[in-house]
């Protein structure tokens, strides 16, 4: 079990799993539909199947060019911790148990099941090709809201879209900030990436223009939903943290990149959702 969570990196859901809750949330606070223990059950399994399925796939595709990779050479497959055979065994299996589950909430999640999965399935074969293969990597992530909220309401609303474009713009925006520890090995083996592609200082400005629009799409929801002065300091935080990770990374000095990956957007991410469903409660309880 172990080797199976270093393989997917399991601390790295709190950059997802935060805004699917906000989703699942936002569905039972903004319309008729009431809270069940079960569906959040379901929904919590969906997020945790299609991330191992997305993240093991991704290890098994690129276990040749981790191996090359002085940064990644130590990756579980490179390294021999675990084999191709059994990362791709686990990939099939949490596939199939993540379609089994969207069965048992609505038949509109079963129905979507293999267009989620072809999305962050695909992200792994794209920086081959395309330098925006950080974009993909957003959208599967930003599936989590809006899918979160279908598996309550079983419908589509502007709402959770709107959190789905701010995870979209956000992943994006901090993947390049990480991708820039790899811009000279990236295009020394034709691997795409904004980095190798616009060089540092222009991706770090194209990163600083994504997280102004993730930053818009945590404020938009306030013309079409009431919330406290709760969410607005979640809203505030979730935009300093924004600020705070291109402080800690420069066009002369990407040292900090870590920190501000995965510290920084932890952070963010679970401080932000904490404010979310803070508020919901109050307001649903006590009319705060």
């Amino acid at each position: 079990m172990k080797k199976y969570f270093s393989l997917v990196l399991f601390a790295h859901s709190v950059f997802a799993l935060p805004f699917a809750l906000i989703g699942f949330f936002l569905g039972v606070t903004t319309t008729e539909n009431l809270f069940n223990w079960p569906k959040l059950i379901l929904v919590l399994l969906c997020m945790v199947f299609a991330r191992n399925s997305a993240m093991a796939f991704n290890r098994y595709l690129d276990r040749n060019i981790d191996a090359k990779n002085p940064r990644t050479k130590m990756r579980d497959i490179p390294a021999g911790k675990i084999s191709a055979n059994e990362a791709l065994i686990f990939v099939i299996i949490n596939c199939v148990l993540f379609i089994i589950t969207t069965a048992f909430i609505n038949s509109l999640c079963f129905y979507l099941s293999p267009v989620a999965l072809f999305v962050v399935l695909f992200y792994s074969y794209t920086k081959r090709f395309t330098a925006l293969c950080h974009l993909v990597l957003g959208l599967g992530l930003s599936l989590a809201p809006i899918g979160a909220y279908i598996a309550v309401t079983g419908t589509f609303n502007l709402v959770p879209v709107l959190y789905s474009f701010a995870v979209l713009f956000w992943v994006s925006g901090f993947d390049i900030i990480y991708a820039l520890q790899d811009e000279d090995f990236d295009r020394d083996e034709k691997l795409h990436s904004i980095p190798a592609a616009l060089g540092i200082k222009n991706a770090l400005n194209l990163s600083v223009g994504l997280h102004v629009l993730s930053a818009a799409c945590v404020i938009l929801p306030v013309c079409f939903t009431t919330f406290s002065w709760v969410y607005y300091i979640g809203v505030a935080f979730f935009c300093f943290m924004l600020i705070y990770q291109h402080l800690l990374v420069k066009p002369n000095d990407i040292s900090k990149v870590n920190k501000a990956f995965a510290t920084t957007n932890g952070m963010a991410s679970v401080i932000f959702a904490f404010c979310f469903l803070l508020d919901a409660f109050l307001r649903t309880n006590y009319n705060f």
